[in-house]
């Protein structure tokens, strides 16, 4: 199981770098090639949506991106350090309908692109983990 791990500064300008990284290591990973646009779209709305959580919430830590690859899959997770409340445990203010309704649409448009996508959020932060299959290489005889 081999594992890529990037840390960034919660910037904007930082999103196309994880897009690549993610593209790049997909490939080498086994992911089909029709696959890796969206791999990259998912992956930068992840972390476009992890960068904007970090910088509402005034987070300066970095936003981490785990990618993984296993026997027969490929995963990318996106991690952030927003806290989030349960729904119904805080009064809701007029700009939090506007960053509500933009956080589930990026996370549709995940789930759009992507067929196995586990969300988790808590106090402490939360997680957008995305897999692929892969392809196992084949070997060229001589």
């Amino acid at each position: 199981m081999a594992t890529v791990e990037l840390r960034f500064s919660a910037l904007p300008e930082h999103v196309r770098t994880a897009r690549l990284v993610a593209a790049a290591v997909a490939r080498r990973a086994g992911v089909d090639e029709a696959v890796l646009d969206e791999v990259r779209l998912a992956v930068g709305e992840a972390c476009s949506r992890a960068v904007g959580l970090h910088q509402s919430a005034g987070i300066t830590s970095p936003v981490q991106v785990k990618l993984v690859e296993e026997e027969k899959q490929f995963s990318i997770e996106v991690g952030d350090e927003a806290p989030r409340a349960a729904p119904g445990d805080r009064a809701a203010g007029a700009g939090d309908d506007v960053e509500t309704e933009e956080d589930e649409m990026g996370l549709a448009v995940i789930s759009g692109l992507v067929d196995d996508v586990e969300v988790s959020a808590g106090k402490h932060g939360g997680s957008i983990r995305m897999t692929w299959p892969t392809t196992p290489p084949v070997a060229v005889l001589p």
